[in-house]
């Protein structure tokens, strides 16, 4: 009989982490659901399952990594994949948002995000194999006006992921991105990225651009969005399916911002799709 195998996820509190920690939970797998403030009231916590650890990991509080993993390999013995599930978008015009702000979004999208993983390797070297899947973005496909910070990250994300799978597949560590796009339903992530709206009254002379980008964004928004749960079964396959696949989409082209990435005959054909939208 083949041993139980074991989810580590970050960011499980809310939206896909949450939906990812029940599905696999569910066909299964133990897992370690992290997230920055785990409460006695969480739906996982009251589960109050052996297979079901919570534990807390904030991706800007660097010390709070190893104990979280410490006890993940205490209580299952072996993490078999790395979930790098949370991260935040900000948004409002490059002009507007100070330093510490673009250093947050990278310390929370990149830099948190490699630290986990830096801190797992060992483990999963140890054990002759292992898989890291990071939930990355359309944005870093793609980049839309307003979200400058978002897709910057996102944009090294997929760089970071795509690197690093050529060098840990010589350890028999898989490395995939799954990619939602067009929105996601059952997650404060929306709440969070319009709450963070970077603003400068200074700054007027953008006004007319920026009212027109609000109309734009909220046309977006009004479109078909992809459920969480849906995403957690696109990660399911990632984690399974025994292939050297790196990127799983999911999600919705309404706005043909996919197709027009990877199948104009030119990058200027691409350009000219992007900025005819936002004309």
């Amino acid at each position: 009989m083949a041993a139980t195998k074991t989810l580590f996820i970050t960011g499980a509190s809310t939206g896909i982490g949450l939906a990812s920690a029940k599905l696999f939970h569910s066909i299964g797998w133990n897992v370690v659901a992290t997230m920055r403030n785990p409460s006695a009231e969480h739906e996982l916590v009251k589960l109050n399952d052996p297979r079901m650890l919570v534990q807390r990991l904030d991706l800007q509080d660097l010390t709070s990594i190893k104990p979280a993993l410490d006890a993940g390999i205490d209580r299952f013995h072996k993490i078999d994949v790395l979930l790098n599930n949370a991260g935040y978008g900000q948004n409002g015009l490059f002009e507007a948002i100070p330093r510490e702000k673009v250093q947050e979004q990278f310390d929370v999208n990149l830099f948190g995000l490699m630290d986990v993983t830096r801190a797992i390797l060992p483990h999963f070297r140890a054990n002759g194999g292992g898989g890291v899947i990071n939930v990355s973005s359309g944005a870093g496909l793609w980049a839309l006006p307003m979200t400058s910070m978002y897709s910057a990250s996102k944009f090294a994300l997929e760089g970071f992921t795509e690197a690093l799978s050529y060098e840990l597949a010589s350890q028999n560590i898989f490395v995939k991105s799954v990619i939602p796009h067009g929105g996601v339903t059952s997650t404060e992530f929306g709440a969070r990225f319009g709450a963070s709206t970077a603003s400068d009254p200074t700054l007027s002379s953008y006004d007319e651009f920026t009212k027109h980008i609000g109309q734009s964004f909220r046309n977006m928004v009004a479109g078909a969005s992809v459920a969480s749960a849906d995403v957690a079964e696109i990660i399911r396959i990632a984690a399974t399916d025994g292939t050297n696949q790196l990127r799983y989409p999911i999600g919705n082209d309404a706005r043909g911002f996919m197709k027009a990435r990877y199948e104009t005959s030119s990058d200027q054909e691409y350009m000219e799709h992007m900025r005819s939208y936002f004309k």
